[in-house]
């Protein structure tokens, strides 16, 4: 591996063609300002732009995260050679070693996958996408099916991984990294396929470019700032959760804790304990732990908690009343779909509608129309939901013929909806008891 002359590493990524230098910290190697290395449009790619806001998960920083990824990448050639011209998936609980494998993925498509799936659901989605490598672990590479491609471990990330090729393991030192020093001013994002993530219409394809405008919308939703901790406990497979409860915090430079499998006692101590200011869940997450509040017969002492999102399905009025009596802090519903993950959004900084799944998120134009003839219906009416904005999805990978329709930059629904006249937008059933999504 070449030195740079300056004590840190210089690495060519793939596809998107960008240097950037990776500092060795494990020989506490200080560079002067002058060292740093000016790169084109760096912080236009995903993983860079987390890597750039300052910010940690699970106390280790996402540069050190993102500059691991690199480093995988330089190392294995073998990894290189089964993305070329295909995409990766990542097969991960919201974790560390999740960070490191979107840089590993060499500005390619990542796939999103559920590591609660069951192995033909998974199959089926690795041939849709053409997945050439797999990043998981190796309790969870026991449920991936049989298949020419190659599997990466990252148990250790960051220190190490483990590639495996035709059974075949060979372990990559990643070394003891501090991260990446970059120069530059925050980036719209490049148009290439960045995630995807399957819905019910098949994988809906997220550029660099709408991930980077749905996650800083959420900074600004949530009036994010370095000193929240937010509590990341859902599947990466929820789009909008990657969005508010990881990808946010890491551009806003606050931290990150992650829960890989939930479970409402262990949440409950980690937010009580840790200070947690945000929490993002579904529906059922927020039932569980009120449970777990009621049956231990205390309310939650965490006074440092100040938002409460929740996705994934519309949250009923009973829940939103029964979660603020435990906990004195509103349960805020936001709604989106697998081609846009953040269509609307009960802001911290306003009132809370109950009820309503909010007003129109950040970047995000809303239209309620008639289903036949597409146009605008009457305030107040019932009509389908059209949303427009940067981050809507790209396409779909594979054969999705049951796709929803984008007209001139406005994507169908499929959502019933009504505008209130606070601005708020009501879901008609039987869309509001609907997974966000399937729709």
């Amino acid at each position: 591996m070449p030195s740079d002359g300056g004590g840190g590493l210089r690495v060519e990524v793939g596809t998107a063609r960008t240097q950037f230098a990776l500092a060795m910290i494990g020989h506490s190697v200080r560079h002067p300002p002058s060292a740093s290395i000016p790169v084109p449009s760096p912080l236009s790619l995903l993983p860079i732009a987390l890597a750039a806001g300052n910010g940690c998960v699970d106390g280790t920083p996402a540069a050190a995260l993102v500059a691991a990824g690199f480093t995988l990448l330089q190392r294995s050639a073998p990894l290189v050679r089964a993305l070329a011209g295909r995409r990766s998936a990542i097969l991960l609980p919201p974790s560390r070693a999740a960070i490191t494998a979107l840089a590993a993925s060499d500005g390619r498509g990542a796939v999103v996958l559920d590591p609660f799936a069951h192995a033909p659901a998974l199959g089926a989605q690795l041939r849709e996408a053409d997945v050439g490598a797999v990043f998981t672990t190796r309790a969870t590479a026991a449920v991936l099916p049989v298949g020419e491609r190659v599997t990466v471990l990252l148990d250790d990330a960051p220190r190490s991984a483990t590639v495996v090729v035709s059974g075949t393991e060979a372990r990559i030192d990643l070394g003891s990294h501090f991260g990446l020093d970059l120069e530059g001013e925050p980036e719209e994002g490049r148009d290439e396929e960045c995630l995807v993530a399957f819905g019910a219409r098949g994988g809906a394809a997220h550029t660099h470019r709408s991930l980077l405008a749905g996650a800083r919308g959420a900074v600004d939703a949530t009036s994010m700032l370095p000193h929240d901790h937010v509590l990341a406990a859902l599947p990466l497979t929820e789009l909008w959760a990657f969005l508010v409860s990881m990808a946010a915090p890491l551009l806003s430079g606050a931290r990150v804790s992650t829960l890989p499998r939930f479970d409402a006692p262990t949440a409950l101590r980690a937010i009580e304990e840790q200070g947690i200011t945000m929490l993002a869940a579904t529906p059922s997450t927020y039932e569980a732990l009120a449970a777990a509040l009621e049956q231990r017969g205390t309310p939650l002492s965490a006074p440092p908690l100040r938002v409460c999102l929740c996705g994934g399905a519309m949250a009923t009025m009973p829940l939103q009343e029964r979660w603020h009596a435990l906990t004195g802090v509103e349960l805020r519903q936001a709604w989106g779909c697998a081609e846009a993950p953040l269509c609307l959004f009960n802001v911290p900084h306003l009132p809370n509608r109950r009820g309503t799944a909010g007003i129109p998120f950040p970047g995000v134009r809303l239209s309620v129309r008639d289903a036949l003839s597409h146009r605008p219906v009457p305030h107040g009416a019932p009509g389908e939901l059209w949303v427009r904005g940067a981050q809507l999805f790209s396409g779909y990978v594979g054969s999705a013929p049951a796709g929803r329709c984008v007209i001139d930059g406005w994507l169908q629904t499929g959502t019933v909806a009504q505008e209130r006249d606070d601005g708020a937008f009501a879901l008609v059933p039987p869309a509001n008891s609907v997974k966000a999504g399937v729709v």
